[in-house]
Formats: C-alpha cells, sequence, structure tokens
C-alpha cells in the first residue's frame, strides 16, 4: 500500500528545494520541488521523501486521526525509522 502522510514544514532551504518536516517529534528532510512557495507552518503530503501537495492544519489533523483509528502507527514508525 503506499501512503501519504500530512507533516508540518519546520523550515526551508530554498537554494537545495528541500524542507525539514515534523510529525510529532520525528523530523525528515524532504523535497519540496513539486510544490510552490512552501513555508514553515504549513503542511504537506508527504510520500516517499516528497511534498505532493499542500493541506490546511485541519485536513492534517483528521487524516492523521483516521490513520491512527484504522491501525496505521506502524507506517509512522517507518517514518521515524527513515529520519534516523
Amino acid at each position: 500500500m503506499c501512503l501519504a502522510i500530512p507533516a508540518e514544514i519546520v523550515s526551508v532551504n530554498e537554494a537545495a528545494d528541500t524542507a525539514i518536516v515534523a510529525l510529532g517529534p520525528v523530523r525528515k528532510e524532504i523535497s519540496i520541488a513539486l510544490i510552490e512557495n512552501a513555508k514553515p507552518g504549513e503542511f504537506v503530503l508527504v510520500h516517499v521523501g516528497y511534498a505532493l501537495h499542500k493541506v490546511s492544519p485541519d485536513e492534517a489533523a483528521r487524516t492523521l486521526a483516521m490513520m491512527r483509528e484504522a491501525g496505521l502507527d506502524a507506517e509512522f514508525a517507518e517514518f521515524g525509522e527513515a529520519a534516523r
């Protein structure tokens, strides 16, 4: 199964077209080449190291809640493993 996870942008490196995103305490560097004008505090859907598109904070919270209810916490663990 392919899964895109909502995460908050913490910082942006415009020169490298990358950003650091957070999912809880986990931080990960991702590419922001596929979206425009990424800013800290915005939420994006992350899949295989790329921000696919921006989402609202409410949509991100609803998606994460549904993923937890569906028992997809293991997917969050994989996100954390990739960040280490």
